[in-house]
């Protein structure tokens, strides 16, 4: 196993067809408040809340509504971290998504579940109880 000393994923963007139902849904499911950002091409941005220092411990990342991409199934699969992911999921039908694999065990390295968001696109929660 190679030494990493940094976790090398540093932003993530899902997409979506509807930016601000996607705003609505993961606000909801996550407890988050996501910021609007222009794109100078005309397409929409709305980030996750991030720690800004340069070497903090946490990847950014956004929501982004653009014409030459899509969300769907196949994706690229982000994981979201929580305290119990239970908690998370229990919000998932009511902020207009569907559960796809409920809360299960993953070993030694804690919990995850897997849902789908408001644009048909795939997503985890993870957690260590």
């Amino acid at each position: 196993m190679p030494n990493v000393t940094k976790n090398p994923v540093n932003w993530f963007e899902i997409y979506v067809d509807d930016i601000e139902r996607a705003k609505k849904f993961y606000s909801a499911v996550l407890n988050v408040t996501l910021t609007d950002t222009p794109m100078s091409d005309g397409g929409k941005m709305a980030f996750f809340p991030f720690a800004e220092e340069m070497n903090a411990a946490n990847a950014g990342g956004a929501l982004c509504q653009h014409p030459h991409v899509k969300p769907g199934h196949g994706g690229t699969m982000v994981y979201f971290d929580c305290e119990d992911c239970q908690v998370e999921q229990n919000r998932v039908e009511a902020a207009g998504g569907k559960v796809a694999a409920p809360k299960f065990q993953i070993g030694e390295y804690g919990f995850c579940a897997v849902c789908i968001d408001s644009e048909g696109n795939h997503f985890g929660l993870h957690s260590m109880k």
